[in-house]
């Protein structure tokens, strides 16, 4: 990618500072309709908000009860394309909402029709009223008090980090240029103020680069204020960040394959537990923070009110010890200045903002509806630079790995068509098949293949986002983070202080994600 950068010294199309969701979606919307792109990100793809969400592709049941029709109906219809687009990475979820009365009962059933009316043919399947039999043998853990009957419904689940890179490779395909660790550090203008190009660093070198776009789109999610402000120093905030904590289970927690749904907590949020590579991710919460950073930590008050809260639905009593990992992203959420509202009252809906200088800035927005942000935005900047009028081409698009019917219980499925070649890799080189860690499933051959392939520089890199190894169980990471480090080395030429270095970096890292 570097080489193509240096060599080809074109002036893209488009620029993009961002590589989370929003920018990965914007590079691969403006490549498949043929436009010149390069994407820089500061980090490594996905690192901050686009690897910690809740792994939901839905529609938002909650934004339902708030009378937010259209974000709810246009993602429900992203949610079926994206299960269409990437069967690999995305399944049908079922969920039970537990009813305490026969006001539950009447309620949620109600709601969930409109939501089925909502997906239209994009629906994932009908929601019914079940008996309290019927929930207790699909969700043998959830506890009995009170309970007299389930509400059913189906939405989309899926692993955000590993479409985060299919994607990513998708746009490749389309031409696209995408770099990680590489740091936009100013904006280059003409003579009558309009941008011009973009001053980058390269993180791992220290190198620093100039180079030309025509437009410049801000899709860095929680960090768009600070290139707003690199555009013009004394722009307003247009980002109210709010962390969202989850912690992760063992399956015991939550046994079948049934999702839970509960639609009333303390906070006024709702609360899920949700199967996940084999174990459970219950989460979120939502507290207000004042400064984005890259590695959000969970407070104790955030982890203490998932358990009570789970606690309460569950009949295996959880406590601190049970948990395997515990992660913290920040949402990108759009907020006008000054206008009062809690954190989970604010519109998930995108917004586009177009600055004198022509920098375009997408915030708000969420995972479900990245394909369709990115066709927003695409369709702006054609517009207002004077541009052919072209139609997007990733409605029916598939993503990078398609491959319909996978084995769930492979833990290599996530891979899709790529897993082929993965183990073919794993059968030339003496000792690549080798199990690494029976628990998580991991085999060499994938340490060798994320640096090859998947453009990992770092072992955090592989076992976050590469692969989920951190968020699943975090002291098993770090166990098997030597043995990762060793093998990149090699690939990456890499000496025993760069193993030394980055060992104690992960360790660093990962003590926030376990107790």
């Amino acid at each position: 990618m570097l080489e193509r950068l240096k060599n080809e010294k074109t002036r893209f199309d488009f620029i993009i500072i961002g590589g989370g969701a929003t920018g990965i979606g914007i590079a691969l919307e403006a490549s498949a309709r043929g436009y010149s792109v390069i994407l820089f990100e500061k980090s490594d793809f996905a690192k901050s908000t686009s690897s910690k969400s809740t792994k939901l592709v839905h529609g938002g049941v909650r934004y339902l009860a708030q009378g937010d029709v259209a974000l709810v109906r246009e993602a429900c219809i992203e949610r079926g394309l994206l299960l269409r687009n990437a069967p690999h990475l995305v399944k049908n979820q079922s969920f039970i909402i537990p009813a305490y009365g026969w006001y539950d009962e009447f309620l949620y059933t109600a709601g969930l029709k409109v939501y089925d009316l909502m997906a239209g043919r994009y629906s994932l399947g009908r929601s019914r009223r079940i008996s309290k039999k019927e929930t207790t043998r699909r969700i043998p853990g959830i506890s009995e008090k009170g309970l007299t009957a389930g509400i059913l419904y189906h939405d989309g689940q899926f692993d955000d980090s590993r479409m985060a890179i299919s994607v990513l490779q998708t746009a490749v395909e389309k031409d696209a240029v995408v770099l990680n660790y590489m740091q936009v550090i100013s904006l280059k203008k003409d003579n009558t103020g309009k941008l011009a190009g973009v001053c980058v660093k390269d993180e791992l070198t220290g190198e620093e680069l100039n180079v030309e776009g025509k437009i410049i789109i801000n899709a860095t999610g929680v960090f768009a204020d600070e290139v707003l402000q690199m555009d013009v120093p004394e722009a307003r905030k247009t980002i109210r960040p709010s962390q969202g904590v989850h912690i992760v289970l063992d399956n015991s927690f939550l046994e079948g394959d049934d999702a839970l749904m509960i639609p009333k907590t303390d906070d006024g949020r709702v609360l899920f537990a949700v199967p996940w590579h084999g174990r459970v991710v219950v989460g979120t919460t939502d507290t207000p923070v004042e400064k984005a950073s890259l590695e959000p930590v969970a407070l104790e008050e955030e982890i203490s009110f998932i358990l009570s809260t789970a606690g309460k639905y569950l009949k295996k009593p959880v406590s601190k010890k049970d948990v395997l990992s515990v992660f913290a992203g920040l949402r990108p959420l759009a907020a006008p200045q000054g206008d009062g509202k809690k954190t989970k009252e604010i519109s998930r809906s995108h917004k586009i903002i177009v600055s004198r200088s022509g920098l375009m800035t997408m915030v708000g927005g969420k995972w479900t509806t990245f394909r369709k942000m990115a066709e927003d935005m695409i369709n702006k900047a054609e517009k207002i630079n004077g541009w052919k009028k072209t139609l997007t081409k990733t409605r029916h698009l598939k993503i990078h790995g398609y491959k319909e019917n996978v084995d769930l219980k492979d833990p290599l499925y996530v891979y899709g068509s790529d897993r082929d070649a993965i183990m073919d890799l794993a059968g030339r080189q003496p000792g690549l098949h080798e199990v690494i860690s029976e628990e998580l499933g991991i085999i060499k051959a994938q340490i060798v293949w994320a640096v090859k392939e998947e453009m990992a520089v770092n072992i955090e890199d592989f076992l976050s986002r590469r692969t989920r190894c951190q968020l699943l169980n975090a002291r098993e990471s770090l166990r098997i983070a030597p043995i990762v480090a060793q093998i990149m080395a090699a690939e990456m030429v890499k000496d025993n202080k760069w193993i030394k270095e980055q060992l104690t970096l992960y360790e660093l890292v990962t003590r926030n994600y376990y107790f």
